[in-house]
């Protein structure tokens, strides 16, 4: 397996650590701050989408560590570190959304021992890994927002498609499981022409959110016209640098950190 880690610039791999958590079975990278905004560390939980690994957005963790923030990236299973082909093209995409989600308290159980605070952590993630965060969303959790990108929280949109059987729908949809959807922020990010995930079904979920909350203006869709990205899909191309800023202010504003560069 080639060496991820070669994609990080030097100033990242300086606060980064490879390790493994949930007993053991989830590679992650830990990233640290030099300089934190506040100690115990506020943290994004970030999942990449699929055919992807940890590794591929050192964009999106350089703001955070800029803004003084920690993140704990994980390979989705069947991917980066733990990689297995048929977890990728495809056809198992809501098994690997189900094992992420199911992985996820085991990582935020290892999380004090790096000097993060649980109080005061987002989860988020693209595509799949979004998904992941979502269906974790449905049931008690600690998390303070939700980062949603290029995702969908209603699966009605893909039933039938490879990966997503009309039973594993019926059973898992976000949507249909808010009755245990604790009220907090959400930013979500789409672009409205994006082929893989319709943005129709994000905006039913988001509008479901708004519905059951107290604080609906809490709860956002922020949908780019369009993007020039694969698919209008995959990173949200020349719009890419605005989505990670957008969600850098969104992850700073839920952990209660003042940004000192809004950039």
């Amino acid at each position: 397996m080639p060496d991820l880690r070669a994609r990080f610039p030097s100033s990242l791999m300086r606060v980064s650590t490879w390790t493994r958590l949930a007993d053991g079975a989830v590679p992650v990278v830990v990233i640290r701050p030099e300089h934190p905004a506040v100690t115990p560390l506020p943290f994004l939980l970030w999942f990449h989408g699929r055919t992807v690994d940890k590794e591929t957005d050192a964009g999106r963790y350089l703001r955070l560590v800029r803004a003084g923030i920690g993140c704990i990236a994980v390979d989705l299973p069947g991917h980066g570190e733990r990689p297995v082909a048929s977890m990728q093209d495809g056809s198992r995409t809501a098994e690997v959304v189900e094992q992420a989600a199911s992985e996820i308290d085991g990582i935020m159980a290892d999380a004090p021992a790096f000097g993060f605070d649980p109080s005061r952590a987002v989860v988020g993630g693209l595509s799949a890994g979004g998904m992941a965060a979502a269906l974790r969303g449905c049931s008690p959790h600690p998390f303070s927002g939700f980062l949603l990108e290029a995702t969908t929280g209603d699966w009605s949109t893909l039933c039938g498609r490879p990966g997503f059987p009309a039973s594993t729908v019926d059973r898992l949809n976000p949507i249909t499981h808010l009755q245990g959807w604790r009220d907090c922020p959400v930013l979500a990010l789409h672009a409205t022409l994006d082929a893989w995930v319709p943005v129709e079904g994000q905006r039913r979920f988001i509008a479901a959110l708004q519905a059951r909350s107290a604080h609906p203006d809490s709860i956002a869709l922020h949908e780019y016209a369009r993007t020039d990205a694969p698919h209008e899909h995959m990173g949200f191309g020349r719009m890419a640098s605005d989505a990670k800023s957008r969600g850098t202010r969104f992850i700073s504003s839920c952990c209660r950190v003042e940004l000192t560069d809004p950039a």
